[in-house]
């Protein structure tokens, strides 16, 4: 395990000791936890745009086409009143 010596404004680390201690961990596993869960996001993110840039809209809209119109099942229906983003 390495040691790792870091700078903080006086209130960010107040803060940290208050979540913390919230949290019921000691300081240095909140940020490690917290280290940990920023990595994740950003590997996660690099894997979904690597993704996506195998992605083609012409095989998205395709399948699409195939998808039968029909009715939802039930339980599965939208809201009533229920407006989508795109205004359709």
């Amino acid at each position: 395990m390495s040691a790792l010596t870091i700078r903080l404004a006086d209130s960010l680390h107040r803060h940290l000791k208050q979540a913390a201690e919230s949290d019921g961990v000691s300081v240095n596993q909140f940020i490690s936890l917290a280290v940990a869960e920023k990595i994740s996001a950003l590997q996660t993110y690099d894997l979904i745009a690597r993704r996506a840039e195998c992605g083609s809209k012409t095989r998205f809209l395709e399948a699409l086409a195939a998808v039968p119109d029909v009715a939802p099942d039930p339980g599965d229906e939208l809201p009533p009143g229920y407006k989508s983003k795109s205004g359709s």
